[in-house]
């Protein structure tokens, strides 16, 4: 059975769309909206399709574009490494900051992951790894408990990396 799904998140602020498929390949389709319809159109009317973070290989399929380069960054990475296949597309009140767009997206993300499981009957319930990237060493320690909950400590001096404020990390508990 494929772990698989796709979902809209729409709020006042924004509207996401996510496909996403954990083992790789093909994605779902996307669930229908009347947004993101006029969105389609309007692009292939005007060719203003947005390929930002895309990848295409013969086992995975990556096409991410929230609004926030640097966000669109991490969550290509996170997919590649990890092996999904995922596309994400959100519009946001970028005009206003990024906490919304950051925000919706993650939690839209963590349903998406959780919807694509189809429960966790056989896994096991705690995880650790490592990951050297770069100059950095990355921890991550997994606890499927459905309790969302982060601590992340990078020891950023700075408001923002790219267009992300430093600040949009804790919402990543998918």
């Amino acid at each position: 059975m494929p772990r698989s799904t796709s979902l809209n998140r729409e709020t006042n602020e924004t509207k996401v769309q996510i496909a996403l498929n954990l083992d790789g390949g093909e994605l779902p389709a996307l669930e229908s909206s009347p947004f993101w319809d006029k969105i389609d159109a309007d692009a292939k009317t005007n060719g203003t399709a947005s390929d930002h973070a895309t990848q295409k290989t013969g086992s995975q399929i990556i096409e991410i574009s929230t609004g926030i380069g640097f966000l669109d960054h991490m969550l290509h990475a996170l997919s590649k490494h990890a092996g999904w296949s995922i596309k994400i597309r959100c519009r946001g009140d970028l005009h206003i900051d990024d906490h919304h767009t950051a925000e919706d997206t993650c939690l839209a993300l963590g349903t998406a992951f959780q919807q694509s499981l189809k429960g966790v009957t056989g896994m096991q319930r705690f995880g650790s790894g490592y990951a050297p990237l770069d100059e950095a060493l990355s921890r991550a320690v997994i606890d499927l408990s459905n309790r969302p909950f982060a601590v992340i400590d990078l020891g950023l001096k700075r408001e923002k990396i790219g267009d992300l404020s430093c600040g949009m990390y804790t919402f990543f508990p998918i």
